[in-house]
Formats: structure tokens, C-alpha cells, sequence
């Protein structure tokens, strides 16, 4: 099997809501956000201050970890992100 597997959610890391961008209304940001800019709902210590809530946007709700997207730490995962971002450029 490939390295697509899901895994659990490192902590610390919020690579996933700092690398891609969003067009999809957040609260806070209500234009999306774009690529490398965190995003105003990421605390702290790195976590989503709105993960399982109504109001987070259906691309983040998707969005599951993966060893294939999180890597071995959170600057392998920001490289992966961003290279799927430059990747799927309008």
C-alpha cells in the first residue's frame, strides 16, 4: 500500500491551515485566505479553533490527515502543501 493511509492529526503542526489557499468564506477571513498565510481560526498551539463546527468551511472539513500530506513533521508538511498548491494553480 502507498503512504496515503490516515493517520492522527500531529499536534503542533497546522501545516494544512497555513500552506493552501481557500476561497471559501471563513469566519474572520471572509474572503478565503491565500497560500502561506495562516488563518485567522489556527491557535495558538496550532489547532483549529472551528474543527467540527457548522461554520468551517467544507474544504477543511474534507481534509484528513494523511503520511503522504503530513509527513514526518510539520516542515515536511508545509513543503508537500505548498507543492500541491503550486501544482494546482488556476
Amino acid at each position: 500500500m502507498t503512504g496515503t493511509h490516515s493517520i492522527k492529526c500531529r499536534t503542533g503542526c497546522g501545516a494544512c491551515c497555513i500552506a493552501p489557499s481557500i476561497s471559501s468564506p471563513i469566519p474572520g477571513m471572509p474572503n478565503g485566505k491565500p497560500a502561506v498565510v495562516a488563518c485567522v481560526q489556527l491557535t495558538d498551539d496550532f489547532r483549529c479553533a472551528i474543527f467540527g463546527k457548522p461554520e468551517r468551511p467544507r474544504c477543511c472539513s474534507g481534509l484528513s490527515p494523511s503520511i503522504d500530506m503530513c509527513g514526518a513533521s510539520q516542515a515536511q508538511a508545509l513543503e508537500w502543501l505548498s507543492s500541491l498548491e503550486e501544482v494546482t494553480k488556476p
